[in-house]
């Protein structure tokens, strides 16, 4: 089975607390990392688990607030220092080419790789990563700058095959991948052997949706719809609603309510407030509504 997992590095909203660091997470998608938002002490966080940036080929910043990307320009920097040589994709709001540019042009530095930035867009949807494999979509959300979320969708599984079948027909090894594909099979004498009979069902496609800093409204909530496991920010108590709306976030039990309306299977609970030493609460709070949750912890993995 394909590898489909995520890596807390950072949870904690505005400033590092508590032994909590800044929003940071790594998606291993088939053994393909991608990045998403980069707090401060990021790449720290990626040497402490284990993690190269020379795996990392794709980075995703949700918006401009500093707890989600004040790590960038050291990770990029690092990158260069090491010797790195492969492209790195950066997909994040217009106005994040602007900061880096100048941030490199004052520290002199000129990159030893590609970078190539791609803007997202935080008025409609958008599809802005795409493989055979794999769809990355950017959708908005609504905070108090302009704030993308992000959603993974793995494309449609291959069949597995019927091996004692196959076996039995001696269908040759090179044929073997187009009835996975759909192909039916020809043998030598003509009879033709249908490739749904040669291979068993292939299991759902798993995604995963990842909504940063927003106050909780209608609009997002098609993007996220059906999703296997939903990172939603979690920054206060629902005793502090209001706070949560003045600032333009979302309690824990506004995120178990999204979780139940959108039909995700699981929730993930992120960008807890400085205020919170313990998060048990949070998490208890929210499993009144939708009780498939969980706190992101730093270090673990978490399986879409």
């Amino acid at each position: 089975m394909t590898k489909f997992e995520v890596l807390i590095l950072g949870n904690s909203s505005a400033t590092p607390m508590f032994g909590r660091h800044p929003t940071s997470q790594v998606l291993n998608f088939n053994e393909q990392l991608f990045l998403i938002d980069c707090g401060e002490g990021t790449q720290m966080q990626l040497f402490r688990y284990g993690i190269k940036g020379s795996r990392i080929n794709h980075i995703f910043i949700s918006h401009l607030h500093g707890d989600h990307y004040f790590g960038l320009i050291g990770l990029l920097s690092s990158q260069h220092l090491v010797g790195r040589k492969n492209e790195l994709h950066l997909y994040g709001p217009p106005a994040l080419k602007e900061i880096l540019e100048v941030q490199f042009k004052y520290s002199d530095t000129q990159l030893r790789y590609p970078l190539i930035f791609h803007a997202t867009d935080e008025h409609q949807e958008q599809i802005i990563f795409e493989n055979n494999l794999l769809c990355v979509r950017s959708f908005p959300l609504r905070h108090r700058i302009p704030c993308t979320g992000f959603r993974f969708d793995e494309k449609q599984r291959s069949a597995s095959l019927k091996k004692e079948e196959v076996e039995r027909l001696h269908i040759p090894a090179s044929y073997r991948r187009l009835i996975k594909n759909g192909v039916d099979y020809v043998a030598a004498d003509g009879t033709v052997y249908p490739a749904k009979d040669l291979t068993d069902t292939p299991p759902p496609s798993r995604s995963y949706a990842y909504c940063s800093d927003t106050v909780v409204h209608d609009d997002y909530l098609e993007a996220i719809r059906g999703v296997d496991l939903l990172y939603h920010e979690a920054t206060f108590l629902h005793d502090r609603v209001e706070r949560a709306k003045e600032t333009f976030h979302t309690t824990s039990l506004e995120a178990a309510e999204v979780a139940r309306k959108v039909a995700a299977k699981k929730l993930l609970l992120g960008h807890f407030s400085a205020r919170y030493k313990d998060l048990q609460p949070l998490l208890s709070e929210a499993r009144t509504v939708f009780f498939a949750t969980e706190l992101s912890e730093e270090g673990k993995w978490f399986l879409v």
